[in-house]
């Protein structure tokens, strides 16, 4: 009985090791995956091999977030990255019955009523994707260059609050990432503490 009891507690601790994996690596290969967007597309990370890649996590009840497209500010960068052929993927990795937790259909309608632009919503509500990449916290935020290594990791910007009035005082690091690396010079600031609500998977 007590080797059963043992064996079934180092099983468990092994799930959890593999779920909370270690997060990725500045410069090595970004965590490939597959999933179905809200539309119903599947989008594959490796299928934007040769382009940019931002994935955005984020929850609209989180007012980390809510100050990000309150002020247009996630908006706005979604619509400048995009329009130089970047690849922008909103995920929600809410687990059903947790905070920010929608349908598909009420997140592309939310995504519409605040004037989203990404390039696709994903709902990865098993945290399959968000484990993968050790997301923690909504605004969290990953770069993803062409030959598909990881340039940038953590948070938006340098304003740790949720106050709207902080967003044009802050230095926002993604846009100084994809600033930098798209003109071919140097990333200066390549990982960050990110900052917000803890994203709400279902174990927790």
């Amino acid at each position: 009985m007590v080797q059963k009891t043992l064996i079934a507690s180092l099983l468990l601790a092994t799930t959890l090791g593999l779920r909370h994996a270690a997060a990725p690596t500045i410069g090595q290969p970004a965590p490939d995956f597959s999933i179905t967007d809200t539309r119903g597309n599947t989008q594959h990370l490796a299928d934007y091999r040769g382009k940019w890649v931002v994935l955005e996590w984020f929850s609209h009840a989180c007012p980390y977030t809510i100050k990000q497209y309150a002020t247009g500010n996630m908006q706005r960068l979604q619509r400048t990255y995009t329009g130089q052929g970047v690849v922008w993927l909103s995920i929600v990795s809410s687990a059903p019955g947790r905070e920010g937790f929608t349908t598909a259909s009420k997140a592309n309608a939310l995504a519409t009523e605040k004037g989203a632009v990404p390039s696709a919503l994903i709902r990865d509500t098993a945290g399959t994707v968000g484990h993968l990449y050790d997301a923690r916290n909504t605004p969290q935020l990953f770069v993803i260059n062409p030959a598909g290594l990881l340039a940038y990791a953590g948070a938006i910007d340098d304003k740790r609050t949720a106050d709207t009035a902080d967003v044009p005082k802050a230095h926002n690091y993604v846009a100084a990432a994809l600033d930098a690396a798209m003109a071919g010079k140097p990333i200066v600031v390549q990982l960050t503490q990110p900052y917000g609500c803890t994203i709400q998977y279902a174990e927790q």
